[in-house]
């Protein structure tokens, strides 16, 4: 199930002042994403790491550490970055519903920001986190690709798979010892995730939009995590999530906005 991510017209955001900017958008995104729904305090549920200040504005990790409540298993968690063009910036979505669940993402940030993580279990029921990342307003979306467009494109969808046999957690001791069952998946993406909102510096024509639509993650042969992506992600991003400490084997398959999919496989050592 694919989730198409919200994009805040770029107009109202430059209308509007930066302080009303921050009390509004939330709440209207909210409302979009999940109408009248509960969205309940997750301070117990999600713990956010995120930096204070993001030292390259193209390229800034985001993770978080969730951990559902007693007695209920995760079934979507949701990364928003409120003031970037596409607000909804990866969803992932599970095959096996989780007890806890990890990501670390490679984002773009294109301006200082509020972020939700929100979790929502099999039961239906909403929680949310928030934090706040600050920039150096160099504005992320827009900034020139790094590599040469031609070069990206010969190696786009390449993938590399690694696996760490430890999960570290952000600074909540609570949800880190929950992690400490499972391995962290790193996986690696060669993929240029054009925004739209770039210029070819020397066409100075706009790069057309196409970046990472979907990854599908199967562990031992079945379904795990579908994550959606968005322009957020950053260029060649790295997609790290937590996977059962009994993992055999990973496939991953990823399909961009311009219907090119390819795949990857790993066999861990002793299987």
């Amino acid at each position: 199930m694919k989730l198409t991510a919200l994009t805040l017209p770029l107009c109202l955001a430059a209308a509007l002042p930066a302080a009303a900017l921050e009390d509004s958008t939330w709440t209207d995104l909210s409302q979009a994403l999940y109408g009248d729904r509960a969205l309940q305090d997750g301070a117990d549920v999600i713990a956010i790491d995120a930096p204070y200040r993001t030292a390259n504005d193209t390229r800034t990790q985001i993770a978080a550490q969730v951990a559902a409540p007693e007695g209920l298993m995760l079934g979507k968690v949701t990364l928003v970055l409120d003031e970037n063009p596409m607000p909804v910036s990866a969803v992932f979505e599970m095959d096996r519903p989780q007890e806890r669940f990890f990501f670390d993402v490679t984002m773009r940030i294109n301006g200082p920001t509020p972020m939700h993580v929100v979790a929502e279990t099999t039961d239906g029921q909403l929680f949310v986190a928030e934090a706040f990342v600050k920039t150096s307003g160099t504005g992320a979306c827009a900034a020139p690709p790094g590599t040469d467009v031609e070069e990206a494109l010969a190696t786009l969808g390449n993938m590399a798979i690694g696996i760490e046999d430890t999960l570290g957690g952000p600074t909540s001791d609570q949800l880190s010892a929950l992690s400490l069952q499972q391995r962290r998946l790193d996986l690696d993406i060669s993929h240029p995730s054009h925004s739209g909102m770039q210029m070819d510096q020397i066409s100075l024509l706009f790069i057309p939009m196409r970046y990472v639509e979907n990854v599908e993650i199967d562990l031992n042969g079945k379904g795990y995590v579908d994550m959606t992506g968005s322009i957020s992600l950053s260029e060649n991003p790295r997609v790290s999530l937590s996977v059962p400490g009994q993992t055999q084997s990973v496939d991953v398959t990823m399909t961009d906005t311009d219907g090119t999919v390819t795949h990857a496989h790993k066999t861990l050592p002793g299987y």
